[in-house]
């Protein structure tokens, strides 16, 4: 593997950032990413970035370097050659008042390799579904949903932090045996939402591809108005390496 950076654009500030920089260092592999926050959403970047557009006229670096006020982020921006890889994390956040599903899925079908175009993790409702476990392991976090009308109401968040086992976040992720058991459970969560087998042509996949599982969740939020509770982004553990697990 090349030793040239990962940039990893995540959406939030706060959670995205704190959670993503937590990862890293319980597994060791902090030194290698670049973290960098968007600071709006995945529809935002939608309809500034490819719609009216041509696949083969969209640039991620090019839109990064126009848009970006900060001068700090657009010299990380300039240099697009020291990295090897491209990440990014976003939220579903179907209350968005954005929210479109040929944005999500036509961005969801672009940003599948993250040495080209980039790879995107889709949080479900959004990357707090990280801290939504109400044990640890939960024996319930594979029925847990969302409704879109608490997503709506702005009451996610709040129930999150009622309804978590986790007290101190920092302390919780710093561990990486908890970490094992929340990304092996979502993994595990995502495989059952998508109906597939494991294995394809005999090669075992360790996770699902973004695009099924994001057709099934919108399948869902059509007929039940409601989110199946995932946290993708702990996925990239297992991308960049499978034997971080356990």
């Amino acid at each position: 593997m090349s030793k040239r950076d990962i940039l990893v654009l995540v959406e939030g500030e706060k959670t995205d950032v704190s959670l993503m920089e937590a990862l890293f260092a319980s597994y060791e592999i902090d030194q290698r990413h670049q973290l960098v926050f968007y600071g709006t959403s995945l529809y935002a970047l939608y309809n500034s970035m490819f719609k009216g557009k041509e696949v083969g006229d969209i640039d991620l670096f090019l839109h990064l370097r126009e848009h970006e006020k900060d001068p700090v982020k657009k010299t990380l921006f300039d240099q697009s050659k020291r990295y090897s890889e491209i990440v990014l994390i976003f939220d579903f956040d179907p209350q968005d008042r954005e929210f479109s599903t040929t944005a999500i899925r036509e961005m969801s079908q672009y940003f599948t390799d993250s040495t080209d175009t980039g790879k995107l993790y889709i949080n479900y409702p959004m990357v707090e579904a990280f801290y939504h476990v109400k044990s640890i392991p939960d024996s319930d976090y594979d029925g847990s949903i969302a409704s879109l009308a608490e997503l709506k109401n702005h009451l996610y968040k709040s129930r999150v932090h009622q309804e978590s086992a986790i007290t101190d976040r920092k302390e919780f992720v710093a561990k990486k045996s908890n970490c094992d058991i929340v990304v092996q459970q979502n993994i595990d969560k995502a495989w059952r939402i998508v109906q597939k087998a494991r294995s394809d042509d005999g090669k075992d996949s360790p996770v699902p591809v973004q695009p099924d599982i994001l057709n099934k969740q919108l399948e869902n939020l059509s007929v039940e108005k409601a989110v199946y509770i995932l946290c993708t982004c702990a996925f990239y553990i297992v991308d960049y390496n499978p034997k971080l697990i356990g």
